[in-house]
């Protein structure tokens, strides 16, 4: 993944000579997950510049590059490195189009390594999300496959609105296959990644592998999960979510942030407004502990695994309902 990461930016520097880099670390060193590797040796430090420490100030500046006509492409080092940026965030690069009724769009992509699973320490491994998706002009997205990355990036990169591109850490290292030839993924379009009709798994970034994991696994059970990956979380599509719990009549939202008030709250919440005719059980979630992230030794523990979905699967009580076996 981290490869095919390398490789979007490559191609979108090479096509666009509006598109620039900055970020810590991000030129001679290559990054700290030398996603970025190669590049400013290719494309020179004015294209591809190394910053100083000092979150606020990239972005402040990426946002008055992307006034002027140009595509920035920032990277935060880590997940909660990015926290000190927050108020040019949502003060700015969230509100610019809409504070200038169109007239300043804000082509700015927003690189940012997040979750765990990886063995980090305290600010290493958040899952910020909900953060994002709560803050209205902003687009979110998170890969969860190696095609997705050089896709997705691709399509952030080309848009004329500011994305916030969730990197799932623990899935630098993951294989896979891309076509740089193929059209470009639209922003906002969900995917099933495995069919099934016994209920749905909603998910996205780097909880899709255990959700396939556990789908695998649920077979010995006699269920049959079907995966669905948001891979967009704003915008949302609804239409793939709901068509997918329709079908399967039962739903379980999982992800590594904390539970209260994270973004599967907001799923859920749609789902049962949209499906409630359809429903067999109420739509449940799997999600990290409401814990500030664990020492790496204990977070296999807070994060959401195979027996936890598993557990959750059970609890959707196969039963007819109509039979008194009801919730």
């Amino acid at each position: 993944m981290s490869k095919a990461l390398n490789g979007a930016l490559h191609d979108a520097l090479t096509d666009d000579d509006r598109v620039h880099l900055l970020g810590e670390d991000i030129g001679t060193l290559g990054g700290v997950f030398r996603v970025t590797d190669g590049l400013a040796a290719a494309f020179g430090d004015r294209r591809v510049a190394d910053t100083p420490l000092a979150e606020a100030g990239i972005l402040g500046t990426a946002v008055g590059m992307a006034m002027y006509g140009l595509r920035p492409v920032v990277e935060m080092q880590f997940d909660a490195f990015a926290y000190p940026a927050f108020e040019q965030l949502v003060s700015h690069v969230a509100k610019m189009r809409n504070r200038t009724r169109g007239a300043l769009p804000m082509p700015l992509t927003i690189r940012i390594p997040y979750g765990g699973g990886i063995g980090g320490v305290e600010h290493h491994s958040d899952a910020s999300e909900a953060y994002y998706t709560h803050t209205p002009g902003l687009h979110v997205v998170t890969p969860a496959t190696v095609a997705d990355a050089y896709g997705l990036l691709r399509a952030a990169i080309a848009s004329d609105d500011p994305v916030i591109f969730l990197e799932p850490k623990r899935l630098y290292w993951s294989k896979g296959e891309i076509d740089r030839s193929a059209a470009l993924p639209a922003l906002g379009e969900a995917a099933v990644r495995r069919a099934g009709s016994s209920a749905t798994l909603i998910t996205y970034g780097p909880s899709l592998p255990v959700c396939l994991e556990a789908a695998a696994a649920a077979q010995a059970e006699g269920w049959d999960l079907e995966v669905v990956d948001l891979r967009s979380l704003v915008p949302f599509d609804d239409a793939a979510v709901c068509a997918s719990v329709r079908r399967t009549g039962r739903a379980v939202v999982v992800h590594e942030a904390q539970g209260f008030s994270g973004f599967g709250a907001e799923i859920a919440a749609r789902v049962s407004e949209r499906c409630f005719h359809h429903l067999a059980a109420p739509v449940l979630r799997v999600t990290g502990f409401d814990i500030p992230y664990p020492p790496p030794m204990l977070e296999r523990y807070h994060l959401p695994d195979v027996d936890r979905i598993l557990d959750a699967v059970a609890r959707l009580q196969w039963e007819d309902t109509t039979q008194g076996e009801g919730i």
